[in-house]
């Protein structure tokens, strides 16, 4: 098959990129370097330094030919869509219609998109969240994934296109990019091994659902292959609060930090966790890595690019 990632640069498209290579696929991946980098871009792929908003997509899409899209390129900041939510449906909402645009007049098959397991429900009824679970983003970042979720519906009915969308919890591990808001593991390591000091949020009991990136690379794999069309999502079951991250990465970086708090960040989310059960019975997919597996090995990553 011949596969598009967008993304491609970034943290989870490099390895899904990766991964679409080794199962003997042809890759193209799209990424305009905004937070992606070159180093993470599997030489064996093409690369194309493109905003999926641009126009040159089309020349792409016709000259490629692709079977299948794996969207990942977005504007992935909850608080900077918060600030300016203009920008962010600029990026994740008419970005990704043009790639569906681009879909529609080419031909291609499949469509895989990376959402939220977080955003998209909002502060939950139960816990953990299937995909049953009532969808109330609090955020224009949110709004934007289940906006793209319902244009897949719609595209999926009018034009056959079939589609998958990927509900990712807090998705973690190497190539995670520590520099901004998101990802506190990153954030936490990096600063850990620089002899900085994290901060902690609040209170640090705000609660995520931490997915080993590997994971999300094998619910990908299943997507990529997958006959039909569905909503699926892709994490643990499993709690984790702020403060246990702290002192399993403290302990992992043996950085002696103390354990500092910062003010509560407005709006933010206390709990977070969703139900995979749904893509364990469809794929027989696992959550195959332990959050103490998961954090050594992203630590070992970063101490190794000191």
């Amino acid at each position: 098959m011949k596969v598009l990632v967008t993304g491609g640069a970034g943290f989870i498209g490099s390895h899904v990129a990766d991964a679409c290579l080794a199962a003997g696929n042809a890759v193209v991946i799209v990424d305009d370097l905004s937070t992606g980098k070159m180093e993470n871009v599997n030489p064996k792929a093409r690369f194309e330094q493109t905003d999926i908003r641009d126009e040159k997509l089309d020349d792409l899409f016709r000259s490629e030919k692709f079977d299948v899209v794996i969207h990942h390129a977005a504007q992935m900041d909850v608080r900077k869509s918060v600030e300016d939510p203009a920008f962010d449906a600029s990026v994740n909402i008419l970005g990704t219609l043009n790639l569906l645009e681009q879909c529609r007049k080419t031909g291609v098959k499949k469509f895989v998109f990376a959402s939220t397991g977080g955003a998209i429900y909002g502060e939950q009824d139960y816990f953990p969240a299937d995909e049953k679970h009532p969808v109330r983003p609090l955020s224009p970042y949110g709004i934007s994934k289940l906006a793209i979720e319902k244009y897949l519906f719609y595209y999926g009915e009018i034009y056959g296109l079939r589609h998958v969308s990927l509900r990712y919890g807090n998705v973690y591990g190497p190539r995670q990019n520590p520099h901004g808001e998101a990802g506190v593991i990153a954030i936490f390591t990096k600063k850990m091994l620089a002899g900085a000091q994290p901060l902690i949020n609040g209170d640090g009991l705000q609660t995520r659902d931490y997915v080993y990136v590997g994971d999300v690379v094998s619910a990908n794999m299943f997507a990529l292959g997958f006959a039909g069309s569905g909503i699926f999502n892709v994490g643990t079951g499993i709690e984790t609060d702020v403060n246990t991250l702290f002192r399993s990465l403290n302990d992992l970086t043996v950085a002696g930090c103390r354990e500092s708090h910062g003010p509560a960040k407005k709006g933010e989310q206390m709990r977070s966790v969703i139900d995979a059960g749904l893509l364990v019975k469809t794929a027989g997919w696992t959550a195959a890595t332990n959050l103490g597996d998961g954090l050594r090995r992203t630590v070992e990553y970063f101490r190794a690019k000191r």
